[in-house]
């Protein structure tokens, strides 16, 4: 069964949670705070984590930053706070996903089904099972991604926007069009969204986006995969 860890604070907010999930064939846990959300991740090894962003003690982001730095699960950020600003935060720290209280359980339920799609997008499909650039190598089977002959860890998120650019080098990609391909047609995001995190994957290709090797900005309209296929 699919793991699910759902943290908050609020007893009656994760008991609605568990039961919607486990009627839908999840496996649930739960943690009340930032520190037990992180001793049961390292121990019980979800595939998913849905963390609330107001918690006592360490917040939401807190926890996701540290998780981030040795951590790749997938992770839906919860909170009562609607303001962009908060969203782009929580993105820029690594979050897959985001969604505001009050939610509704099948959105929820619909959020982990499609970042658990993108997660586990480990077959190769039509084109090639390996991308090949000068300095960088993308293998679509494994899911790694090789830069300067050195491990680049991203998102599952950021891997397949990656990959949705560098399939197809040199055409322009509207940020609607990458909500779309990446996200699907069951997020309700802004395109500042993928602003974040072309941003994080420039930084972890070390990439300038003045002078881009890899990922160009098409200014008013989107972004392109400028290298060249080997």
């Amino acid at each position: 069964m699919t793991s699910v860890l759902v943290v908050d604070d609020e007893p009656e907010l994760r008991e609605m949670v568990r039961r919607y999930l486990e009627a839908e064939a999840f496996a649930v846990t739960e943690a009340g705070d930032g520190d037990a959300a992180l001793a049961t991740i390292a121990g019980a090894e979800p595939d998913i984590v849905v963390l609330d962003v107001s918690m006592p003690g360490r917040d939401g982001f807190e926890v996701l930053q540290e998780l981030r730095r040795t951590n790749n699960v997938p992770v839906i950020m919860l909170t009562a706070r609607s303001e962009e600003i908060d969203r782009v935060i929580g993105l820029t720290v690594g979050a897959d996903d985001y969604l505001t209280k009050p939610f509704s359980p099948r959105e929820l339920v619909a959020r982990i089904r499609a970042i658990l799609r993108r997660s586990r997008a480990d077959e190769p499909d039509a084109g090639t099972a390996t991308l090949t650039f000068d300095g960088l190598t993308i293998s679509e089977v494994a899911r790694e991604i090789h830069c300067d002959d050195a491990e680049v860890e991203i998102s599952t998120l950021e891997f397949d926007l990656l990959l949705s650019l560098a399939r197809a080098p040199g055409r322009v990609f509207s940020r609607a069009q990458l909500l779309e391909q990446v996200w699907g047609w069951d997020y309700y995001g802004v395109d500042r969204v993928v602003d974040v995190h072309i941003a994080n994957i420039r930084r972890q290709l070390h990439d300038d986006a003045e002078n881009p090797r890899f990922i160009g900005t098409v200014r008013g309209i989107g972004y392109k995969f400028i290298a060249e296929p080997l």
